[in-house]
């Protein structure tokens, strides 16, 4: 039977080999967020899309919530779009919303209005 040391020793070492990291050391954050190029309507599909049949949680982006303002599309759609990168990246999930979407390593987070990052 194994020790219970042994085992937290086994577990660390996979989890260490299956989060990705920086050369550094450090976790390699990555957010995913609208594209400036994108023509809004495109963005409002995608946007729709994510919130929708996609499942991101997109409800800090609703009226009186920390993320609503500024009401655009690009702004929703990069908070939209980054609930579902953070959600479903480890399940075969992207940032790609049909061209509409890049990832970035700088924190989008504003304010009040926090995006999420899942190791």
């Amino acid at each position: 039977m194994m020790s219970n040391y042994l085992l937290r020793i086994l577990l660390a070492l996979l989890f260490l080999s299956v989060v990705p990291q920086k050369s550094d050391g450090e976790f390699d954050e990555q957010w995913c967020i609208a594209d400036e190029q994108t023509p809004d309507d495109e963005l409002q599909v995608a946007l729709d899309w994510a919130c929708g049949k996609g499942g991101a949680d997109c409800s800090q982006i609703q009226v009186n919530k920390p993320c609503y303002f500024p009401n655009t599309v690009r702004a929703h759609a990069s908070y939209a779009f980054n609930s579902y990168f953070q959600r479903f990246k480890h399940k075969d999930g992207s940032c790609y919303f049909k061209g509409a979407a890049l990832i970035t390593e700088l924190d989008p987070s504003y304010k009040s209005c926090r995006y999420e990052f899942l190791p």
